[in-house]
């Protein structure tokens, strides 16, 4: 035996703690989970939960659906760094992830985790709710670890897009699993989620359009022509109130929540308006920031709505 590789010689001490290093941090491991992601999507799930049920909102089953939704976006969240921990490092915005900056190197145990938590909370959502929350759940994790990650984020521009259907898919689950169906009106907060995911991320790409040219990544409708896709983020905000307009007409919400949705529509096309002129990064910066607290204000409407509706305020406009 070589010294070096004696119990107790420095080399052997060193050895766990180099491997603890490969392993990461908590932190780490948290941010892997990407919480604030995470955070949204329950709050998608709440939302369409409440807009199914406003009058009789069973508790025990809202706290099954935010833990098994959780589970499941933090499980894909793992699987899209593990997926794009070659294409991350390429990236000022993402080069100081976990796997990207290798403060983690054990990726295999990355994608194990995440499939298993994917798994935990398709399988319990479909146990402890019903199986259509289940399968509402896998809809959006696959939509966002197969069909946007794995294929379309590297060749299409219209990844973000279809890719948009994964934040969609939370309502539906919300819906699933207060009433055991899909409702109009979740299916229309669905669908004003899926409508925000564009204007969302492709204020983001202008603001980091010299980020995404040196990745290779097809963002925007014309990575090459930034005052085109100005005006597209423009007209893909202004649907957002179609969308809320769409959402009251439904007699889902009450008639405070149908004007309040159409307020933020509006506001979110006074905010990204400016683009329609001429593109810069910030005010592309202003459509990014609003796009976050614009749907957080959403799910509060409908949160609002449920008081309302059980107070006996008329529905619709």
């Amino acid at each position: 035996m070589e010294p070096s590789s004696r119990p107790g010689s420095a080399d052997a001490r060193a050895a766990p703690d180099a491997g603890s290093a490969a392993r990461g941090t908590l932190g780490d491991w948290f941010s892997l989970a990407k919480p604030g992601i995470t955070a949204l999507i329950c709050l998608v799930a709440v939302g369409g939960f409440l807009i199914a049920s406003p009058r009789s909102i069973d508790l025990v089953r809202l706290g099954l659906l935010v833990a098994t939704g959780a589970a499941a976006s933090a499980g894909s969240g793992m699987l899209n760094h593990y997926l794009d921990r070659d294409l991350d490092p390429r990236m000022r915005r993402t080069r100081g992830r976990p796997l990207a900056a290798e403060r983690i190197r054990v990726g295999g145990a990355v994608a194990g985790v995440g499939l298993a938590l994917v798994g935990a909370g398709v399988g319990l959502a479909s146990v402890l709710l019903n199986p259509l929350t289940g399968l509402s759940i896998a809809l959006g994790a696959g939509t966002y670890v197969v069909v946007y990650t794995a294929w379309l984020k590297r060749r299409s521009s219209w990844n973000i897009v279809i890719g948009g259907f994964a934040g969609s898919a939370p309502a539906l689950a919300g819906s699933a699993a207060a009433v055991g169906g899909w409702t109009t009106g979740a299916l229309l907060l669905a669908l004003l989620v899926f409508l925000w995911t564009p204007p969302h991320f492709w204020s983001l790409a202008l603001v980091l359009r010299d980020d995404y040219a040196r990745a290779g990544l097809p963002m925007l409708p014309r990575m090459d022509d930034p005052a085109f896709s100005g005006k597209v983020v423009v007209v893909s905000a202004g649907l957002l109130v179609v969308a809320g307009g769409a959402v009251g007409l439904s007699g889902a919400t009450a008639w405070p929540a149908s004007v309040a949705l159409l307020a933020l529509g509006a506001a979110f096309v006074a905010v990204t308006a400016p683009l329609w002129f001429g593109v810069s990064r910030p005010l592309a910066r202003r459509g990014f920031v609003f796009s976050g607290p614009y749907l957080l204000a959403v799910v509060a409407v409908v949160a609002a709505n449920a008081w309302w509706l059980r107070d006996g305020v008329r529905a619709g406009f």
